[in-house]
C-alpha cells in the first residue's frame, strides 16, 4: 500500500528579531507601539534563557527539528510562513505589527528543504504590493513553490503543485479568514495583488470545493491550508467545524489549519484529517509574558502518513520541540507528555486520543 507522509508547520515568523541574529540582519526599527527596535525581542529571549549568539548560521531557528525531520523522513514538508521577505516597501497602515526578513537571510527557510510556503496569512503583506512581490520573487527564485497571495486573483487562488511517487500530485491551496487578522481589502482581484481571501462559512467552503474539483484529478491529493481564528484560546468555532466538514465531504484530504499560538484540537472526519491549530513553529515570542499557562514556549511537528490513493489518515506522529535561546532543541519528558495529555484531553470530543511513546512522539492512538 502507496503512504506519503507530510510535514506540517503552522507559523513560521522569521522576521523581526528572528531576522535580527540571522547572517544579514535588515533595519532593526519597527513601528509597534511598545517596542520600536526589533533587537529588544532578542534580548527579551535572553533575559529568560540566556546569550543569543550574532550572527548564527541560517539553519540556528530550527535547531534540532533539521535532525528530526532527516530521521522522519517526510515527503513533503509545508509551513505558514507568517513573514514577508522584503528589503522594500511601505508598512500597512491601521497596523500595530509588521513582520518581514532580509532577502539575504532566505538560506534560514532553504535550510529547513522546504517545499511549500503557505501565504495567505495577515502579514505577507505588511509591506504592501511591493513586500509582497518582493517575497514571491525571492521564495521562487529560492526553489519555494507557494499558494495564498499572487499578484492578481488568479495567481493567489492557484494552488501549489508537487510531484509525487507513481505519477500522483499533491495540491496544495492556501486561504485566510478575517478571524485571523486579514484584512478585507488584501483579497487579491483582478489586477490587484492580495491573498486568496475568504469568509469562514458554508458558502466559502462549497466555493472553494468546487474549485478544488476543477483543478484536481483522480490520483492527486488535496490539501487546503487556512489561517483562522484567534492568536489564544483552545475552543474551536462551530463554523470551523463545518467549513473543515463541508471541505472533507467534497473530497479534500486535509484540512491544515494555524493562527493560534498553540495547538488547537486535532479531528478525524470520515478517515481524514483536520488541525484545527498547529500552533506556532518559529517565531521570536520568547521572554514575552502574560500567556504562560499555554505554555507557548512548546511546538509541535505535524507528520500525518495519508494513504496515496485514498488519502485517508494512516497515522499521525507529533514530534514535540520547544524554543530556547531563538532555537528549537527536544522538548523535555515532562514537556513532552504535557503535550501529549493536552493534545488527549483536547481531542475528547472529536474522539482523537493521544499517547506519548517510548521513540519520545505524541502519536494518535487507533481503535
Amino acid at each position: 500500500m502507496a503512504e506519503v507522509t507530510l510535514f506540517l508547520a503552522g507559523d513560521v515568523m522569521t522576521g523581526r528579531g528572528v531576522d535580527q541574529i540571522l547572517p544579514h540582519p535588515g533595519p532593526p526599527a519597527l513601528r509597534e507601539q511598545a517596542v520600536t527596535d526589533a533587537r529588544r525581542y532578542v534580548e527579551l529571549a535572553e533575559s529568560v534563557n540566556g546569550p543569543v549568539p550574532r550572527a548564527v548560521p541560517p539553519e540556528w531557528p530550527w535547531g534540532s527539528a533539521l535532525r528530526l525531520l532527516d530521521a522522519l523522513r517526510p515527503d513533503v514538508r509545508i509551513v505558514n510562513l507568517e513573514t514577508s521577505v522584503t528589503g522594500r516597501g511601505e508598512y500597512a497602515p491601521g497596523k500595530g505589527i509588521h513582520y518581514r526578513m532580509n532577502p539575504a537571510n532566505l538560506a534560514c527557510l532553504t535550510a529547513a528543504r522546504l517545499d511549500v510556503c503557505a501565504l495567505a496569512n495577515n502579514h505577507v503583506l505588511d509591506f504592501g504590493p511591493t513586500g509582497l512581490a518582493d517575497t514571491l520573487d525571492a521564495l521562487r527564485g529560492a526553489g519555494l513553490s507557494t499558494a495564498g497571495a499572487g499578484r492578481d486573483a488568479d495567481e493567489a487562488w492557484r494552488p501549489a503543485v508537487l510531484p509525487l511517487p507513481g505519477g500522483r500530485r499533491l495540491l496544495l491551496w492556501s486561504v485566510g479568514a478575517p478571524s485571523s487578522g486579514v484584512y478585507p481589502q488584501w483579497a487579491a482581484a483582478e489586477g490587484r495583488p492580495g491573498v486568496a481571501y475568504l469568509d469562514v462559512s458554508a458558502g466559502s467552503a462549497e466555493a472553494l470545493a468546487d474549485r478544488v474539483a476543477r483543478s484536481a484529478g483522480p490520483r492527486d491529493l488535496v490539501v487546503v491550508s487556512v489561517h483562522w481564528g484567534s492568536n489564544w484560546g483552545y475552543e474551536v468555532p462551530d463554523e470551523h467545524v463545518r467549513f473543515a466538514h463541508t471541505l472533507i465531504d467534497a473530497g479534500v484530504h486535509l484540512v491544515h489549519g494555524h493562527s493560534s499560538h498553540h495547538p488547537r484540537p486535532v479531528e478525524r472526519y470520515r478517515g481524514r484529517l483536520v488541525l484545527y491549530g498547529c500552533g506556532d513553529l518559529i517565531d521570536d515570542y520568547e521572554g514575552i509574558g502574560g500567556q504562560e499557562s499555554y505554555r507557548p514556549e512548546l511546538r509541535l511537528l505535524h507528520l500525518p502518513t495519508l494513504d496515496a490513493d485514498t488519502g485517508e489518515l494512516r497515522g499521525l506522529r507529533l514530534a514535540p520541540v520547544r524554543t530556547r535561546r531563538m532555537r528549537l532543541e527536544p522538548a523535555a519528558p515532562e514537556e513532552a507528555q504535557w503535550l501529549a495529555e493536552l493534545l488527549d484531553g483536547l481531542g475528547t470530543p472529536y474522539r482523537t486520543r493521544f499517547a506519548l511513546g517510548d521513540d519520545g512522539l505524541i502519536a494518535l492512538r487507533t481503535g
